[in-house]
């Protein structure tokens, strides 16, 4: 049968890259379904027809639905209900909000409450081949030392509630592997293209180039704490990439991959690397991060430096993801995490061209 691939999430930036990434890893056969909110409409319609235009597609071969993945059935209408249950045999679920300082009620409502009606709606597909659902590696909350893909253990505690809501999301997709053909993907902090440095919006690494940024007139600038931690950024070429063939491959039917770095750097490493290519300064000193929590705890400071409080603990966190399952999966294919120097230049070009463009700064609250 034709495969019909479902995605919610559109028309987000890392959506409608794995969309394009799909439709050619399957020779554009196959029809996309894609979940909007009817407030999203008009955006999903320019980038439907963007990757129509760019891979020569039929119009019938990419269809929006309206619906709500917050409400019962997705509210979607009873017609496509009954059409989409014969059609659809991929399901992408990408939809969330990804925010570290988005308030518990929103995160909940629409991480793990919206992340349960897709799983009843996955449950009832006749027609389904993979369920592949887009968790993050950061589930681990407050754990440290190894993590690795085979676990799922709930932390004492999280960082915030980006991380709490994604783990319990999670938590509710793997008690439906026995019953339904599951991947997990689990990606490490997503950034730019490795190769063109575009990204839809700066906010994980982009904050420490807000803040070298907004800073850079000072005579010196110091390092932020010791920055012994790794912080594992993964290009969002390699997060498609992998996510796509893994999604496909048989054997990763059942299986949670970390997409994360297998050599990352420390905070400390990308934080000099920045700051020399961005503004050709190295760090001189330290600032404890109790200051910096503390500068970051006034609202005009963090907004002047475009920098969330909730992004130092990430400097502090001493957790390394094991990634072997992915790196094994993945021989052979050609796909492999790049090195994070590798991709310096473009991603400090393309932040310098858009800093002052506020479609890609997030609101800082």
């Amino acid at each position: 049968m034709e495969y019909g691939y479902f995605f919610t999430g559109f028309p987000g930036f890392i959506c409608n890259q794995l969309i394009r990434e799909v439709l050619k890893k399957n020779e554009l056969q196959g029809i996309i379904y894609v979940l909007v909110l009817q407030g999203m409409m008009d955006k999903a319609r320019k980038e439907r027809q963007a990757i129509m235009t760019e891979l020569g597609m039929k119009d019938e071969a990419f269809i929006l639905i309206e619906g709500d993945i917050t409400q019962p059935s997705l509210m979607i209408s009873d017609d496509n209900l009954e059409f989409l249950n014969g059609k659809v045999t991929h399901v992408f679920h990408l939809a969330a909000i990804y925010d570290l300082a988005v308030p518990r009620d929103i995160a909940f409502r629409i991480n793990v409450k919206g992340t349960d009606n897709v799983n009843r709606w996955v449950k009832g597909l006749t027609q389904l081949k993979r369920y592949v659902y887009f968790s993050t590696a950061y589930i681990v909350g407050t754990r440290e030392g190894t993590l690795y893909e085979t676990e799922l253990i709930r932390p004492a505690s999280f960082k915030n509630h980006y991380e709490e809501t994604k783990y319990e999301a999670e938590a509710l997709v793997a008690k439906l592997k026995e019953d339904v053909p599951i991947t997990i993907i689990r990606p490490g902090i997503v950034k730019g293209h490795s190769q063109t440095g575009e990204t839809i919006k700066f906010d994980g690494p982009y904050f420490m180039m807000n803040f070298l940024e907004r800073l850079k007139f000072l005579p010196l600038l110091p390092r932020l704490g010791k920055g012994k931690a790794y912080v594992n950024l993964v290009p969002i070429d390699y997060i498609i990439q992998a996510t796509t063939y893994l999604s496909f491959l048989k054997k990763g039917e059942g299986k949670t991959y970390h997409l994360t770095d297998p050599r990352p750097y420390r905070a400390s490493e990308i934080y000099t690397l920045l700051m020399e290519e961005l503004i050709n300064k190295k760090p001189k000193g330290t600032l404890p991060l109790s200051v910096g929590k503390l500068f970051l705890s006034i609202k005009p400071m963090r907004k002047f430096l475009g920098v969330e409080k909730e992004a130092l603990d990430y400097f502090t966190w001493m957790g390394h993801f094991d990634c072997t399952y992915s790196v094994n999966d993945l021989e052979g294919s050609g796909i492999e995490c790049p090195d994070f120097k590798d991709g310096l230049k473009p991603m400090t070009s393309f932040y310098l061209k858009q800093k002052d463009n506020p479609n890609y700064q997030i609101p800082i609250l």
